[in-house]
């Protein structure tokens, strides 16, 4: 498609007059708009607002006017764009918050750091502020280039003399096409430091300027952290800082609160207080009780109110993870440079103001001394004519006009038109003595200033001199402290520093709900106790997976679906015994839709001296350095590659010396050494490291092994047994390995296999949450082949999903468990009687070895019979004796007659119990009477208190 040009009527490509006129687009917004200038660091539409109350005589000293005036001033004379973009910028100069050295002065309501919007321009009123003056300073002096405006009936300057360092001090931000800006502003001292050492030093390095300009220093305050941002934003225009809020902690009698008294530059406080409260209610951000805002025209302050338990730091570092407490600003040091965009360095900013003041000093040098020039010209007039007075009004009254007169002086005294015109205007009162005498001072004087000012201009190091001194006269006149503090070193206080480090038992329920918990909360116990509850998950969800880690490790979780993920492990939500956890899915939101967490790993640094192993249910292996996996990612990474229908089942940390064990839900056992696995990628398949029986076959458990210690093997139904490892004969990978454990009807699937020591206990959890710690030395060595002994009582319908290997706790007190009685003495089993009578209570008689398991509980046990026992489930455990004394008849009788139902409460004290008592199948009557209890009467009540006074005697005589 083609158009006709209007100049010469000849066709052309409008594709090339579409990028022609793009260019020259973006060129105006560049030039005219976005970018700011470097020589005085202003876009055209602040200088614009700037010249024009210059112009209008708003200075400091002057009343406020209406910003109405000022805007309409610049739209009609400078500026014809929207009134509210001029407004917009002329608020922008007056906020203390956006500009570190504000350039005008405003009253009234000019927004504020909630982001509340100014008031309407017909409201506030501005006038420039007092530092705006040193912006303007010398511009009638032709000190800069004027240009025409936008209809060409006035003249406006192109740039601002500026003596103030403005690109610095005050920063700039905006947009163009293509390109953008977003210089952050510095502390006005520094900044007139860093120039004279500039100028003193023209070879300085920026690393030694750094030591004078320290860095940003925001209107808002704040704190940087760390100089590497700052160092490459000084050295390549272009970096990143890292500014947090200015936060304290005030203690209370109950609670804490975090006080916040400064905010990062540019942060919305109303926005930022509405963040925190949704961060809150959503449970991102745990700890906080209330959020209030309590700033006033004295200062910010921001008050957070936290709960009792919560830790100060622990929630600090919280608000900055997820909110703007700590937020980047990103510099981009881009300026109009000589008509061009470029981005600057700090010494080319610097270098660049200071040919800047070089030029404006010399037009000024210059523009002054024309002027002086000038008027010791006039001056050496006045004093001819003041020498010669008597015939200078000679011939001015003998002259009929001013022109002849002027013509006359001329010839007569050699004078110029100029002077001559300056005699003529000369009053009558220069004829005094005191007069003629403040001439020829004057003239000396101005002769004077002439000498000085072509010394000036040539001398540059004169001109260097004169922009220190007036330098340093800002410094004195408007420096003030730095308000942002700038930290070295890593951003803020590390969490691991705040919390201690501490072995925690973590939980794992099917549910995927996650929690960690103290091992010190796990008393120990004997084998064959019940335990304690470890966890009380909801209904139909139960314990998967536990496991020891420190809160300052790192936990990689490895999904069934052969993905990593990383978490720190005090991010793991601490709760007691009785808490679900939390959601992993709020801890890792990246799993993927049934994806679910198969295994953990507790890693404390990722080097490549250890290993990491994996197994898959089919009976896949693979092996991989561990530093393969120190490249944390947030959405996870493929720890391996799996084949279709298969899962990952365990996950092992080697260092590679050792042997790897895989055991099968069969009982079978594969054990080769580790060196027969090669290391592989990280995204690989592996190989064949156990063949299974059959297809219901699946590998339950892998784990690493060396040569010392035994392996122990547990099953679903809670037996299980110690072997020790030399048992198992090394076989080869692929195999299928020898039989581990009996796997029947008694025992149920193999659940887990470990190499244990004495050292070692087991924590033990099932199906439906029953918890139990067993020290491992009270379980005693068996063959390999063998059947197995009970380790934990597994009520029906449950049995053992988990069991964990942690290192015994020196000096603990072995205390008694709370479900169930425990005592050295004996093992405590139970028999379920097959009606509807109570539990029977069997007792063994402890072993003389500690280790040496009891008889049986199939075997037959002695129970008493004449002690009636209540109808629901009662462990009665009586202590056996050495050396069991039969009792008499009489004492038998005797025993049985103090049974009688009608006193049961005086049965304690009519019994003698017996160390072991045969059961009686006959003679039941005691029973039967119980059932035929007669009416309560008041005769009755007394028959048998007689009955039971009587047959006290005879124990009063023995």
């Amino acid at each position: 498609m083609v158009e006709l040009s209007k100049k010469n009527d000849q066709p052309r490509d409008i594709n090339e007059e579409m990028k022609r006129a793009f260019i020259d687009y973006s060129m105006s917004v560049i030039m005219s708009r976005a970018l700011p200038d470097i020589r005085d660091g202003l876009k055209p539409v602040h200088r614009r607002i700037l010249h024009a109350m210059n112009e209008m005589g708003m200075g400091y000293e002057k009343p406020y006017k209406k910003s109405a005036r000022v805007v309409g001033e610049v739209l009609g004379k400078y500026h014809p764009h929207g009134d509210q973009a001029v407004y917009d910028s002329l608020v922008r100069m007056a906020q203390d918050f956006s500009l570190r050295y504000p350039l005008v002065a405003g009253q009234g309501n000019f927004g504020s750091v909630d982001g509340d919007s100014a008031a309407a321009m017909r409201y506030t009123e501005a006038k420039m502020a007092k530092i705006t003056k040193l912006m303007l300073q010398d511009i009638e002096k032709d000190t800069v280039e004027w240009r025409d405006n936008f209809d060409g009936t006035l003249k406006e300057p192109e740039v601002l003399p500026a003596i103030l360092p403005n690109l610095l001090v005050n920063g700039s931000s905006g947009i163009a096409v293509g390109m953008a800006t977003n210089m952050p502003p510095h502390n006005l001292s520094e900044v007139v430091d860093g120039i004279i050492r500039m100028i003193d030093y023209p070879e300085i390095s920026t690393t030694e300027l750094m030591d004078i300009i320290k860095g940003p220093d925001f209107p808002t305050g704040g704190i940087i952290y760390g100089r590497g941002g700052i160092l490459s934003a000084y050295t390549t225009g272009r970096g990143s800082l890292m500014v947090r809020a200015k936060t304290s902690i005030e203690e209370g009698e109950q609670r804490n609160r975090i006080i916040v008294h400064e905010l990062p530059y540019q942060v919305n406080k109303s926005v930022l207080l509405q963040t925190i409260a949704e961060l809150v209610k959503e449970k991102k951000i745990e700890g906080i009780a209330d959020l209030r805002d309590e700033s006033d025209r004295k200062g910010m302050r921001i008050v957070i109110e936290l709960k009792r338990d919560a830790i100060d730091d622990v929630v600090l570092n919280q608000l900055f993870e997820h909110t703007e407490l700590q937020s980047s600003f990103g510099v981009l040091n881009l300026a109009i440079v000589k008509g061009e965009p470029k981005v600057l360095m700090l010494k080319e900013i610097l270098q660049q103001y200071i040919e800047y003041r070089l030029e404006v000093i010399t037009r000024r040098t210059n523009y002054d001394l024309t002027k002086a020039k000038e008027k010791i010209h006039i001056l050496e007039g006045l004093m001819i004519a003041l020498r010669n007075i008597d015939e200078v009004i000679k011939i001015i009254r003998q002259s009929k006009e001013v022109e002849e007169a002027k013509i006359r002086l001329m010839k007569r005294f050699s004078l110029s038109e100029i002077q001559a015109k300056s005699i003529l205007d000369m009053r009558l009162q220069k004829l005094t003595g005191m007069e003629i005498e403040a001439v020829e001072k004057e003239y000396k004087e101005t002769k004077e200033l002439i000498e000085q000012l072509e010394a000036l201009l040539a001398d540059k190091q004169k001109i260097l001199d004169e922009i220190k001194r007036e330098l340093l006269d800002i410094k004195n006149r408007f420096g003030d402290e730095r308000r942002t503090q700038i930290v070295e070193g890593e951003v803020g206080i590390d969490i691991e520093d705040l919390i201690p480090e501490q072995e925690v038992v973590v939980t794992i329920t099917k549910d995927g709900y996650i929690k960690r918990i103290p091992t010190e909360t796990y008393r120990t116990q004997h084998r064959g106790g019940k335990g304690l509850i470890g966890v009380r998950p909801k209904e139909e969800d139960f314990v998967v997976d536990t496991f020891i880690t420190s809160t300052h490790d790192y936990l990689m979780f490895f999904t069934n679906h052969g993905r990593a993920y990383w978490l720190k492990g005090y991010k793991i939500p601490e709760g007691d015994r009785y808490a679900k956890g939390k959601a992993i899915i709020n801890l890792l939101p990246r799993l993927e839709e049934g994806e679910t967490i198969e295994t953990a790993v507790p890693i404390h640094e990722f080097d490549d001296k250890h290993y990491l192993i994996f197994a898959t249910k089919k009976g896949t292996i693979k092996k991989t350095v561990l530093s393969a996996y120190g490249n944390i990612r947030v959405n996870g990474i493929i720890a391996i590659k799996l084949e279709q229908g298969d899962e990952l089942m365990g996950v092992q940390l080697s260092d590679g010396t050792k042997t790897v064990m895989i055991a099968t839900a069969r009982g079978q056992a594969c054990r080769f050494n580790e060196r027969e696995l090669r290391p592989m990628g990280r995204a690989t398949h592996g190989v064949i490291g156990i063949r299974l029986k059959d297809k219901k076959d699946a590998v339950v458990a892998m784990t690493v092994v060396d040569i010392t210690g035994s392996l122990f093997t547990m099953t679903e139904n809670g037996f299980g047994k110690r072997s020790p490892i030399d048992e198992y004969r090394m076989t080869h990978r692929g195999s299928k390995g020898v039989r581990t454990i009996v796997t029947n009807e008694r025992n149920g699937n193999v659940v887990f296999v470990s190499q244990v020591t004495d050292d070692n206990e087991l924590i033990i959890t099932t199906e439906q949450g029953m918890t139990v710690r067993i020290p491992v030395r009270d379980i005693r060595e068996q063959g390999r082949n063998t059947m197995g002994v009970r380790i934990m009582r597994v009520n029906d319908g449950d049995k053992v999903v988990s069991v964990t290997k942690v290192l015994a706790e020196p000096d603990k007190e072995k205390e008694q468990g709370e479900s169930i009685e425990s005592m050295p003495l004996g093992i405590v089993e139970e028999k379920t009687s097959t009606d509807e009578q109570p539990p029977e209570v069997f007792v063994k008689p402890k072993e003389q070895t500690p280790l040496k398991m009891p008889v049986p509980i199939e075997e037959e046990s002695i129970v008493p019979e004449e002690i009636p026992l209540p109808p629901r489930k009662v462990k009665k455990i009586i202590k056996p004796k050495k050396s069991p004394v039969r009792t008499s008849k009489k004492k038998k009788q005797k025993s049985i007659r103090s049974k009688t139902p009608k006193k049961p409460t005086k049965r304690p004290g009519k019994t003698k119990k017996p160390t072991t008592v045969k059961k009686r199948k006959t003679k039941k009557q005691p029973r039967k009477k119980a059932k035929q209890k007669p009416v309560k009467t008041k005769k009755t009540k007394k028959k048998p208190v007689k009955k039971l006074k009587a047959k006290k005697k005879p124990k009063k005589r023995k």
